[in-house]
């Protein structure tokens, strides 16, 4: 049986050695895990866009991405996610929990003392080996064609 795709935009925003998360609300998909803030990308829009959307409703603040790291795809019993993920850096606000139950900024070692989504696993490992250098490009850079959100 063929899984829904889901697209997500996942910011890591880094501030002074320490990585802001956030808690799913109880009755969100995955209630009580913690992720790197992001969300859904509507169908048609642009990565960029929905970042910068899902932030300014969640969180309150306004980002600006600095850099893309290799994309990760993780296939759920219901779903398959394809995470987008960007570095990013805060032009404007405080993160404040609007969609989310809580906000966190995290110190690397400890990221993994928090309960994640299996689909972030990957990026977690990334961040705890210091190789978040790996898989960014350069603004302007092409690249590879990405699924659609349909």
């Amino acid at each position: 049986r063929r899984l829904r795709l889901v697209p997500v935009a996942v910011a890591v925003i880094e501030r002074r050695g320490r990585y802001l998360i956030s808690r799913r609300r109880a009755s969100d998909h995955l209630g009580g895990y913690w992720e790197f803030p992001g969300g859904k990308r509507r169908v048609g829009e642009p990565w960029e866009a929905c970042l910068k959307r899902e932030l300014r409703e969640e969180l309150g603040i306004t980002v600006e991405p600095t850099g893309r790291l290799s994309p990760i795809r993780f296939r759920y019993t219901d779903r398959q996610v394809y995470l987008e993920v960007f570095r990013c850096r805060i032009t404007a606000g405080v993160p404040t929990p609007l969609g989310c139950q809580e906000v966190r900024w995290v110190r690397t070692a400890r990221l993994r003392r928090y309960r994640f989504p299996p689909a972030d696993r990957e990026l977690i490992a990334m961040l705890s080996t210091q190789q978040l250098g790996c898989g960014v490009l350069a603004r302007g850079k092409r690249r590879p064609r990405r699924p659609s959100a349909s």
